[in-house]
C-alpha cells in the first residue's frame, strides 16, 4: 500500500484551553498547575493523526511509532495551546511529522513524530494475541 495523497508539506493544527485538568499536577507529570508535557504530546500526536487520517484507504489508520520533543516554556491555566503537526517525509507506509507547540505568547515545544500505516483488523488481533488465557 503506498499513501500517495499523504506528502510532504502537509499540515493540521488544533487547539485547547490549558485547564486545571491538564496541568502537570492534576496528571502526575509535576507538582506545578502548568501544562502537562504528556498534554503537549498529545495534543500534538492528535494533530499529526487528524492530518493524515482523511486519505487513509478503507480500515486503514496510523499508530506512533516514535515522539521525541522538547517541552521549553511553562504555561499556566487559562491560556491556550495550539498544536502544530507538518509531514517532513512519507517512507513506505511510514510518515514523519515536525511538530510544534505554541501557547497565546510563545512557542512551548517542538519535535519529531513518527506514525505508521496499518490494517486496523491486522493490527488489533496481533496486539489480542498477546493476551493468555
Amino acid at each position: 500500500m503506498e499513501l500517495t495523497q499523504v506528502k510532504a508539506g502537509l499540515k493540521n493544527t488544533i487547539s485547547e484551553e490549558v485547564t486545571e485538568a491538564n496541568t502537570a499536577l492534576a496528571m502526575g507529570s509535576g507538582s506545578l498547575p502548568v501544562y502537562a508535557t504528556p498534554a503537549m504530546t498529545c495534543l500534538m500526536e492528535k494533530a499529526a493523526t487528524e492530518a493524515v487520517e482523511r486519505f487513509m484507504p478503507e480500515g486503514w489508520t496510523t499508530v506512533g511509532i516514535s515522539l521525541h520533543v522538547a517541552h521549553t516554556a511553562a504555561t499556566p491555566v487559562g491560556l491556550t495551546v495550539r498544536a502544530e503537526a507538518e509531514v517532513t517525509a512519507v517512507e513506505g507506509r511510514k510518515i514523519v511529522f515536525t511538530v510544534r507547540a505554541y501557547d497565546d505568547k510563545e512557542e512551548i515545544g517542538v519535535g519529531t513524530h513518527e506514525r505508521f500505516a496499518v490494517v486496523k483488523e491486522k493490527f488489533l488481533a496481533k496486539a489480542a494475541g498477546k493476551v493468555q488465557y
